[in-house]
């Protein structure tokens, strides 16, 4: 029986995302959509997703008329999508068109799981959608969208915000965070971690981090917090501290603190917290189920710890997650 429903799980078709393109949409978002939800990854040896575009119109005006888009599905391809990700633009103050919104709004009545990359908030805003709910958009319209859906519990200064079925992301940048976040929301931390390698991107970026973070160049040699990371990620499962961290940098931990809040926007401790995690998530993935070897091995010490972290990050119990990821999924 187990056998057979594990064949009937592989037998479903993958999950659907639709993007919709509308007038002078920004092309670079349409592009991080695309590379982590539309490329083909036969090294993963399997397809993610099943991935289209869509919109109101046979010729669609991209931002500052960079190009124009033709020859996509129509409209009614968002009734089918399972995850929407719906149209974002700079022009902020334009209403939406009512099809483009009559589409954001079925979409959600039947549960598929909205996105919204930078502007995108105004769409789903202006659809009605997150009165009363959290969400993010960037730092520049926070001020008018306020003033437009006060309604609406805007985060400001973070990355994206994950409020279940309705997904939001700030900036240009941050959708490939959201992305990614996504595709490790439905496939695990393992797959996650080989698409951002595919990208060349960092594997994970908690949505709480900050919009804007400030990265001098160095004028004549790397002074980077790269290295001290290296040196951390390959020792997770040893009693690595923040005061460790502090002193491989050669600096006090006030300084530490404040050198990662400009370079990563998080502290010490959330960013050593969120590698533990993400680590204990690949171990179950690969197969181990003796939860005090993850906890040690992750650097989290105790099971209990380990319940507690994994069900934050993830919102699910180690044994949820391993039915989820865990090899027997697969």
């Amino acid at each position: 029986m187990a056998k057979e429903s594990s064949q009937q799980s592989h037998a479903r078709p993958p999950h659907r995302v639709v993007v919709i393109v509308d007038e002078n949409s920004n092309p670079f978002e349409l592009s991080c959509a695309i590379e982590v939800f539309g490329l083909r990854r036969p090294e993963l040896g399997r397809e993610l997703y099943d991935f289209r575009l869509c919109s109101p119109g046979r010729r669609t005006v991209m931002r500052d008329g960079f190009f124009t888009l033709t020859d996509v599905a129509g409209l009614d391809a968002a009734d089918s999508a399972d995850t929407l990700i719906v149209p974002n633009r700079p022009d902020t103050d334009v209403p939406r068109r009512p099809a483009v919104l009559d589409a954001v709004r079925r979409a959600h009545e039947r549960g598929a799981r909205l996105v919204g990359f930078c502007s995108g908030a105004f769409t789903i805003a202006e659809a009605g959608l997150l009165d009363g709910r959290r969400a993010a958009c960037h730092w520049m319209w926070a001020d008018s969208f306020r003033a437009r859906f006060p309604e609406v519990r805007l985060e400001p200064d973070v990355l994206f915000v994950d409020d279940g079925d309705i997904l939001t992301a700030s900036g240009s940048a941050s959708a490939l965070d959201l992305g990614l976040h996504v595709v490790r929301r439905d496939h695990g931390a393992e797959i996650a971690n080989a698409v951002s390698r595919r990208l060349v991107f960092a594997a994970h970026r908690d949505g709480g981090q900050r919009q804007f973070v400030e990265r001098p160049v160095p004028a004549v040699r790397d002074e980077s917090l790269a290295p001290l990371l290296v040196w951390a990620q390959e020792r997770l499962g040893e009693p690595v501290s923040v005061a460790d961290l502090a002193a491989r940098a050669a600096v006090s931990p006030a300084t530490l603190h404040r050198r990662f809040r400009t370079e990563l926007g998080t502290t010490p401790l959330a960013w050593l917290t969120g590698e533990r995690v993400a680590l204990a998530c690949r171990l179950i993935e690969r197969g181990e189920e003796r939860l005090d070897v993850v906890a040690a091995r992750s650097g989290l010490g105790t099971a209990a710890n380990l319940r507690a972290r994994l069900r934050r990050e993830t919102g699910l119990s180690p044994s949820a997650y391993r039915r989820r990821f865990g090899p027997a999924s697969r």
